[in-house]
């Protein structure tokens, strides 16, 4: 029998319980820096070494940091589902826990872009990015982020993974970041939509909703437990 598809918009909550902070738990911080400095095109125009060094900062947490339950869950339901995930996470930690079909909106932090060409794109080998590194056509070399004020260029290829749902679940993301928060809207009307959130979102305008009120790795196991009993061997 054919598996049904189970689409997953995952964003900084699900690494958050791995040790990786995000710029949304600390007042606009993000590890003590105003994102405005760090993570715009702005921020690089005006001090590239600053930028250079807050990503390779973050690549070293990366290093160190694991998967946990919630992202070994999403890997063991692709048993049972065909699973795509659609993930604000800059970080590789989807695919670390076994998932095989991860989009990454926002960018990817262990691969680096040429700045003239952003179609150059390299997996970095290590962690630090420095000023001089270039691409083959004699560039210097960025991080493959999304900055803040940048387009995010794999949204409508998102839009159109979401309209293909048969379950839609959001996971670690509070819907306030858009474009992605906007992805929920191309569900097909009918489609059962589950978001695991600690919160209280305001979350009234998505059909068919049910809501888990927990953090993602206890809302991963609640969510297991609700659609494996209906799913077929």
């Amino acid at each position: 029998m054919e598996k049904l598809r189970l689409v997953v918009l995952s964003g900084a909550g699900i690494s958050a319980e791995s040790g990786i902070r995000t710029f949304r738990d600390s007042g606009g911080l993000w590890e003590d820096h105003d994102i405005m400095d760090v993570a715009t095109p702005q921020a690089w125009s005006r001090n590239m070494e600053l930028v250079l060094e807050f990503y390779n900062q973050r690549r070293r947490q990366l290093h160190e940091a694991l998967p946990n339950t919630a992202h070994y869950d999403l890997a063991e339901l692709e048993k049972y589902f065909e699973v795509q995930i659609i993930t604000q996470n800059v970080d590789d930690l989807h695919e670390r826990a076994g998932s095989t079909n991860v989009l990454h909106l926002h960018g990817e932090l262990k691969k680096v872009r040429s700045t003239s060409n952003p179609d150059l794109v390299f997996t970095l080998e290590g962690w630090e990015l420095k000023k001089g590194d270039l691409c083959p056509q004699g560039s210097q070399l960025r991080p493959h982020i999304v900055w803040f004020g940048e387009p995010v260029p794999l949204i409508s290829v998102a839009a159109r993974i979401s309209a293909t749902a048969d379950i839609y679940l959001i996971v670690g993301t509070s819907l306030n970041v858009y474009p992605a928060a906007g992805l929920v809207g191309y569900v097909q009307r009918g489609v059962p939509v589950y978001l695991i959130d600690p919160g209280d979102l305001p979350v009234g305008h998505i059909p068919d909703l049910t809501l888990i009120r927990e953090k993602a790795t206890s809302g991963m196991k609640k969510f297991v437990e609700m659609v494996l009993p209906a799913t077929p061997e």
